[in-house]
Parts: C-alpha cells; structure tokens; sequence
C-alpha cells in the first residue's frame, strides 16, 4: 500500500504566534471586564462608606457642588453668548444696561418664543409631564430628579433669558445643580433624608456660585430647597456651596451682585422705617405673584392663544424693550446702574411698572425663568422709592442707597422666601452688618405678611395653580405614599345583606370579629354590620341588611393619611371599608392601626431631621 497523501506543511512559529494573539485578545477582554467592575466595586465601597461615615458624605457633596459650580458657569455663559448674537452687545456688556441697542434686534423676543414653542412641541412628542423643580421634589419625591427633565429646563430657560426675555437664570441654575445632586445621590442610593440633603446642596451650590456668596448659597439651600436646617445637614450644604463658589472663582466668573460698600449711621428710627419697607414689599411681591398666575391661566384658557402664547408675549415683550431697554433679560446689569444713580420719584414708578409688567408678561406667556433676580431688582427699586419719597415729604434723612439694598432682600423674601436666605445676600454684598440687621428686620416683617395673607412663595404657588397643594420643600411626600390602600387589611369578611341573623350567627361567633362588611346582590358594598348589635335582641329570621351602617361612608384607596383620618373623624367609626371605583370590597382598615402607622412615619422622619437613632 502507498503511503497516505501529505497534509498541508505546519509552522510551529504560527502556532505560536496565533496563540500570543488569543492571549493579548482574551486578556484585553478581561481588562475590559475588569473596568466596569471596578467601577462597581468602588461604588459599593463608597454605598458603604457614606452610610458608615458622615465625612464621606460631605466630602462627595463638595464634589457635587463643584459640578453644580461648573454647570452655572455653562448655563451663564451659553445665555449671554446668545445675547451677544441676538443684541449685539460685547463680551463684558449686560444686556439691561446696554447703551444703544437696535430696535430691530429685538425681534429675537418672538423669536425665542417661537422656539419655546417649537422645543415644547417636540418634547410633548418624546415625553409627557410636567418636570419636578427641586422645592417639589423634596417635598413629595424624596428629592428623585430626572435629569433629562433638569436639562429641558435649563434649555428653555437659556432660551428664554438668553433672547431677552424678563426672567432669571437661577432657576436653571437650581434646576441644574439639584438634578446633578439627585443622580449622584441615587447612584450612591442614599437614604430618603440624605438624598433630600444632597439636592438641596446642589441647588443651594448653583446660586451661591452664581452670586459669588457661599453663605447664601447655603441658606437658599437650607430655607427654600430642604425646608430645615440640623446639624446633620449643615456640613455638606455648606461644603457643597463653598466649593461651588471656588470653583467660579478660580473660573472667574463674574457674580450676579456686585459689591458695594454702604455704611450709613442706622438709628433705632430707621430700623422702624425699614420695617414698613417690608410691609411695603410684601404687598407688592403678593400683587406681583398673583397677576403672573392670573396671566398664566388667562392665556392658558385662550384656545387661539395657548399654542403660541410666548411668541405673543415675545411680541408684547419687544414693544416694552422699545420702551425701555431695561426691561430686558434679568435686570443684572440695570441693577448695577441703578444702585447709584439719582432717580426721581417719576423714573422710579416708571421703572418698577415697566420691569414688573415684563417680567409677569414673561411668565405668563410661558416663557421659562425664575423671579430671583427680577424680585432683587425690582426691590432695589422699591426701596429707593420709598426712601425718596419719605425724604422729600417727611424729611426722615434715609439713605437711599441703604433703603435699596434692603428692599432688595425685602421684595425677594416676600417673591421667592428665605429671611436669613436674602439677609446674608445683603452681608456679603455690603459686608454690612448693621444694613444685615435692617434687611433682616424687614425680611421677617415682609415674610409674617405674605404667610398671613396669601400662604405661598412664588415656586409653591405655581405648583398650587398646577393643583398641589405643598406651603414648602418641608417632605410631606411620605403623607401621600402611607395610603388606605397600603393600610388596609384586604381579608375583610363578608356576608350577604339579605342573609338572615341565624346564618350571621352561625358563621360569625361573638367575639370572632366586631365588624363584618355586607354586599348586595351584585356583590359590591352595601354598608357595615356590627357583629354585637347582630347579637342583641333581634329575631333570627331578619335580614342582616336591617342592622347596616355606614352606607354611604367609606375609603378610597388612593386616600391619603390626612384624608382618611378625617374620614374617620367624621363618621366616629373605628373601622371602614376600602373600594374600588365599582364599588368593589378591596379590604377594611381600622383608625387604630392608621393612628400607629402614622405615628411610626412621624417618629422616623423626627430621627431623620435630627440624625438620632
């Protein structure tokens, strides 16, 4: 036999050159698997840690602080950069305080409604809902953002102030650094309490950034995002703005509020005069908070109008800017001139008109902003006002520059909230602290007034025209999960109303059960009957239905705590039914356990505000 056919000839050296290539192949994979979990690993050490130590909780919300830092400079400089395009104006020009501007440009204001349109539009197409702000979602979400939601509204209101529309950057600025906050502290899944914190601290690190104040930063935090202040959230508040503001600096990016030195000799006369500037400025910021939420809901009822409404409110907008340029952007740099310039009581009235109507225009038309800096401003105004006037007809020797800077802080308690919030503005603007005290005087004067009187600050009372019904950041969310449905006892027993009380007997000894729920014909809910009076002196041929209660009184089961014990105030029962939308028996649930769910909800969230065990 002949020997078999040679096969192809093998090279040892490509045997081993192949098997070198598997190997760098399969160890790139493994360093490839290896990145993704490290990254878990070292964010489950970090899970750790923080719910391990307190420090480490400061130290990553000082990290979400300067990320709030930088995302305000973005959200600054990207808003201006629009100005320049649109108005013409230079680089360290504000928009308000712009010398000559073209009455053609300011076409940009219907333009940029006619985008607000167009991007609402798109959006409605990709998503439904109204996005959270912070204030809401630490009152009633446990401080749970969606960032997406955070960007679209950073957008429309780069857009809106950025074409020259009368509303501020700091709600972006808020919206922003509280969203950053909110992921990280998901990503890190941070308890409740902690993750309300650390949003507050993000939002609290964008506008202390944006005003160059760390202590107002942390107090916006603190009054008007957390709704508390403890010792256990102070330090990672303040870290957090503290390194916001460092990182603007280093940055150097220019604050909102420029400093000024104002030293005027302040008597005990005075300190009462202020005090009326903040009765003054409450009225005022009521008046212009209620005609923002008249004008939202007047255009909003206009069929014709509600699509395009801020391309109609560009249009009104760009008549007041013909006007009176001030009326512009936020008002940063006619705040600026304002200050010290020598204005009569006629320019005065004419310049808190004109602003204010464009900044309720703004708002009502659905342009996006805040009145931050609108309410700063236009408190400047107010103040100056008042000190003229009082000198001219009362010769009280006010300074006007003083009666400014408080009806500055005054205007935005009674607008936005916040005394200590506001008053540490005026601190670190002046560094003052007799003008502090004023402020501080007439913000507590102003905030008394407008609590009494309307009940809201301006983010509380666009949510309760959306209808919430939330006073502040306070968490009351947890109100609104403890339902009668999650309460309830769904093993409820049952029994025909037309049964007789031999057969109720006979199923329900006494001492079984107090209550049993009766059903009609159909079986959905008829009333309750009480398994004692089946047992009193009643024939045992009647109808069970003979002896039934609460007929017309029972729990839905998205009722809240406050609602459902109400209800029970109301019918003196200690137990009722919980249906469903036919009428269905879905279960029972009884005030006793209501009350010990409640109290057991109240004592968690003590120890929480308190950082106790």
């Amino acid at each position: 036999m002949g020997a078999p056919p040679e096969g192809p000839a093998i090279d040892d050296t490509s045997i081993a050159a192949s098997d070198g290539a598997a190997e760098t192949a399969g160890a790139a994979a493994r360093r490839r698997g290896r990145a993704p979990r490290l990254a878990l690993e070292a964010l489950a050490f970090l899970r750790g840690q923080i719910r391990a130590s307190e420090l480490w909780l400061v130290v990553i919300a000082a990290g979400v602080g300067a990320a709030a830092g930088l995302a305000t400079i973005v959200i600054g400089m990207a808003a201006h950069g629009l100005q320049q395009a649109f108005y013409d104006i230079n680089f360290d020009e504000r928009l308000s305080a712009a010398v000559r501007i073209a009455p053609e440009r300011f076409v940009a204001l219907p333009l940029g409604g006619a985008v607000l349109v167009l991007a609402g539009w798109l959006w409605t197409r990709v998503k439904r809902g109204t996005p959270v702000d912070p204030v809401e979602a630490n009152a009633l979400r446990g401080g749970r953002m969606s960032f997406r939601d955070s960007l679209y509204v950073a957008l429309q209101t780069i857009v809106s102030n950025g074409f020259g529309a009368s509303v501020g950057l700091e709600a972006a600025y808020a919206q922003l650094g509280g969203a950053l906050a909110s992921v990280t502290g998901r990503a890190l899944n941070l308890r409740r309490n902690d993750l309300r914190t650390f949003v507050g601290a993000g939002a609290g690190a964008a506008i202390g950034a944006a005003f160059g104040a760390p202590l107002t930063g942390a107090f916006y935090a603190f009054e008007i995002i957390i709704g508390s202040y403890t010792i256990a959230n102070i330090a990672p508040v303040v870290a957090a703005s503290l390194a916001a503001v460092l990182v603007t600096q280093a940055a150097h990016f220019e604050p909102l509020v420029v400093r000024i030195s104002a030293a005027p000799d302040l008597s005990l006369s005075h300190y009462l005069l202020f005090a009326g500037l903040g009765l003054v400025s409450a009225f005022f910021g009521v008046a212009v908070m209620r005609l923002v939420g008249w004008t939202d809901l007047l255009t909003g009822k206009l069929a014709g109008v509600r699509p395009l409404r801020p391309i109609a409110g560009g249009v009104l907008l760009a008549g007041l800017a013909l006007v009176s340029s001030q009326t512009l952007s936020a008002g940063h740099g006619a705040m600026h001139l304002d200050l010290t310039a020598d204005l009569g009581i006629a320019a005065l009235l004419f310049l808190i008109a004109t602003k204010a109507l464009a900044s309720i225009v703004s708002l009502g038309f659905g342009f996006r902003g805040g009145l931050f800096f609108a309410s700063l401003y236009l408190g400047s105004l107010l103040g100056r006002l008042y000190a003229v006037i009082l000198n001219q007809y009362a010769h009280v020797g006010l300074d006007p520059l003083a009666a400014s800077l408080v009806g500055m802080g005054a205007l935005a308690v009674a607008i936005v909230g916040g005394p200590f919030t506001m008053s540490f503005l005026v601190l670190e603007t002046t560094g003052d602290f007799g003008l502090t005290a004023a402020t501080l005087m007439a913000s507590i004067v102003a905030s008394l007034i407008v609590r009494e009187t309307f009940g809201y600050s301006f983010s509380t009372w666009r949510l309760h025209l959306r209808g919430e019904t939330i006073r502040s950041a306070h968490d009351v969310g947890w109100l609104r999960t403890l339902t009668a449905g999650r309460m309830m006892r769904a093993d409820a027993p049952t029994v025909a109303a037309a049964a007789t009380l031999a057969e109720f007997r006979r199923r329900f000894p006494l001492g079984s059960t107090r209550r049993v729920v009766a059903l009609d014909e159909a079986g959905h809910y008829a009333g309750i009957v009480p398994t004692s009076a089946v047992y009193a002196d009643h024939a045992d041929d009647e109808a069970v239905g003979e002896l039934m209660i609460l007929e017309d009184q029972w729990l839905a089961p998205e009722m809240n705590i406050k609602e459902t014990m109400s209800l029970f105030d109301r019918t003196g029962s200690d137990e009722l039914a919980v249906l469903g939308p036919a009428r269905e028996v879905l279960g029972v649930l009884s005030e006793a356990y209501a009350t010990r769910r409640y109290a057991e909800e109240l004592e968690k969230n003590r120890r929480d505000l308190t950082g106790g065990d």
